[in-house]
């Protein structure tokens, strides 16, 4: 008996082993308590392009994964001595699609996305975004002996990770009513009357309640019903003057 307990046990840790080791590939988050959002004064507002600008996603499972996007409904790039030092971005999570699927598998996935399951459109239709700090990237220093060649990982749903950050992005990050600082790297470019930038970035869905078949519930994993709490998530933002 005693033999059994201890096999079980061991296969308990060895499953939770792996949950744990099944998260999204890309640059981390820092997430932490919302920040003061401080106006800017004298900064000019520039207007994001909706049909030029959207956030894409990546949500994975044991043995798969699923990827899409979300529509950005309106938002601001604000800029002052040509650089950018705030903004907002609104996402409309009632025109989430799911990209690697067709027809039924489809329709099945995106009512249950927007289901109490996960985003709770019906009672949360909006996330929201709002920059509270930008600094110049600064990349961390790797030791000689250490240093390895990093590639820019992809999928066949574009790259999950930045090859060349400019910036670091501060801001408030708002889903299902939940509030919270994230640190992201971001590709900004600016040009004569408007403004291009990216990010990529992992976050754990379930700092925003996000709860469904949470990797780290012991009965999700005893099921082997669990999805990984890591997800991709990148923004593409094209902002002009009005």
């Amino acid at each position: 008996m005693k033999m059994i307990k201890q096999s079980a046990l061991f296969l308990s840790f060895a499953m939770a082993l792996a949950a744990c080791n099944g998260g999204s590939e890309g640059t981390e988050a820092e997430v932490g308590e919302a920040n003061e959002v401080v106006e800017i004064e004298e900064a000019a507002s520039l207007s994001i392009e909706p049909a030029q600008s959207e956030v894409i996603w990546r949500g994975r499972k044991p043995g798969g994964e699923h990827y899409g996007t979300i529509a950005i409904e309106e938002g601001t790039i604000q800029l002052k001595d040509d650089e950018v030092v705030g903004g907002t971005i609104v996402m409309d999570l009632t025109r989430l699609e799911v990209k690697d699927l067709e027809g039924e598998y489809k329709q099945k996935l995106t009512g249950h996305l927007a289901s109490p399951d996960f985003f709770d459109v019906e009672n949360f239709p909006k996330a929201k975004f709002v920059i509270t700090a930008v600094e110049p990237y600064v990349a961390e220093e790797v030791p000689a002996e250490e240093e390895v060649v990093e590639e820019e990982v992809t999928s066949n749903f574009g790259s999950y990770e930045l090859a060349n950050p400019t910036h670091t992005i501060t801001g408030n990050l708002t889903m299902r009513d939940t509030t919270l600082s994230i640190t992201i790297p971001a590709e900004i470019e600016v040009e004569e009357n408007a403004v291009k930038a990216k990010s990529r970035f992992v976050i754990d869905r379930t700092d925003w309640n996000l709860n469904y078949q949470d990797e780290t519930d012991p009965v999700n994993i005893a099921k082997d019903k669990f999805i990984y709490n890591d997800v991709n998530v990148g923004f593409e933002v094209v902002a002009t003057e009005e």
